[in-house]
């Protein structure tokens, strides 16, 4: 793929970054795969847009050049996951779960807000893209053929009427509206409307208790702020845990040399997340893992917990590569 430098690109490009990062993602499950993506769709646009003339609206050109980067991205690849969608039972707290693991295009991986989400977009819309952001719905969205993900997103999530999908994808309105209904049918069987609430002051105090608890490595209150029933998965290792008794046995077990971490708060896939860096061996703290939290009626229902084994999570979302001071 050709590197084009952001100063060299119009600013009316440059305009549509953020929306059409949150497009690719979306359609890819990838947060580094959508970057991807957005830097070749700029290189198509670049290079065409002095022929470009206005022949349509330059936003619905981009999106025709990104769905296209996409599908030819998603051609002949295997769905992204979660571990939770791979395996029916959970693992028990045990060392001998550490050794199962698949390479980082197995897996579903996160974004943060601020990459995707428009700061200038009123609330209903940030609520929206949020929304059509969660883990959840995202790994729902893998299930789908390409261009039914396509239709999904440019009909539900971006609101695009029907004959402008239809025009986009060199299709017809009827076939639009079939591959709608097929993805609406997909998406419900397998779960794709996550319970969600929004981020309240109450879900705010709770994230503020469980990041010290966690600080402090206590795990009889952190888990008592967890439900009954809750659940954890930690990309690209294939185990997750269920209960809150299991999820505190493996923070005394396995997941031990966690104690001493220090964690940045964040918001990433529209939830409360926070940034973990593990204490070093020989002083001083790594990036580890980020924590993404899902928060119903008071409590946390489920935590993603994506490792950086590779150090090349946190420099790719753009985190930092220390704690903060």
């Amino acid at each position: 793929m050709t590197t084009v430098l952001t100063d060299e690109l119009d600013p009316r490009l440059l305009e549509h970054r953020r929306e059409l990062t949150g497009y690719c993602y979306r359609m890819l499950g990838s947060a580094f795969d959508a970057d991807d993506a957005v830097q070749e769709t700029m290189v198509r646009a670049w290079r065409g847009l002095s022929d470009f003339e206005g022949r349509s609206a330059l936003r619905s050109w981009l999106y025709r050049i990104a769905t296209n980067v996409c599908l030819d991205q998603l051609s002949g690849r295997q769905r992204r996951a979660l571990p939770m969608d791979l395996s029916g039972s959970p693992w028990q707290p045990v060392e001998a779960s550490l050794a199962a693991r698949r390479p980082g295009t197995a897996w579903v991986e996160p974004v943060l807000d601020r990459q995707v989400v428009a700061e200038d977009a009123d609330p209903a819309e940030q609520a929206v893209q949020r929304e059509s952001i969660r883990l959840a719905f995202v790994s729902a969205l893998q299930h789908l053929p390409p261009r039914q993900r396509a239709v999904l997103l440019l009909r539900e999530v971006l609101r695009w009427r029907a004959d402008e999908v239809a025009q986009l994808l060199d299709t017809t309105v009827a076939s639009v509206n079939s591959a709608l209904q097929r993805a609406r049918a997909t998406m419900a069987e397998v779960g794709g409307e996550a319970e969600t609430e929004p981020l309240d002051d109450v879900h705010r105090a709770l994230l503020d208790r469980y990041v010290d608890a966690f600080e402090r490595y206590d795990v009889e209150s952190l888990v008592a702020l967890l439900h009954e029933d809750a659940t954890q998965h930690m990309p690209p290792l294939e185990m997750w845990l269920r209960g809150r008794a299991d999820i505190g046995t493996w923070m005394l077990g396995p997941g031990a040399k966690c104690r001493g971490s220090r964690v940045l708060p964040t918001l990433a896939n529209g939830a409360p997340a926070f940034a973990q860096y593990r204490p070093r061996a020989g002083g001083g703290h790594e990036p580890w893992a980020l924590h993404v939290l899902e928060v119903r009626a008071g409590r946390v229902a489920h935590i993603s917990s994506f490792l950086d084994l590779d150090n090349e999570l946190f420099r790719r979302l753009g985190l930092p590569v220390e704690p903060p001071a």
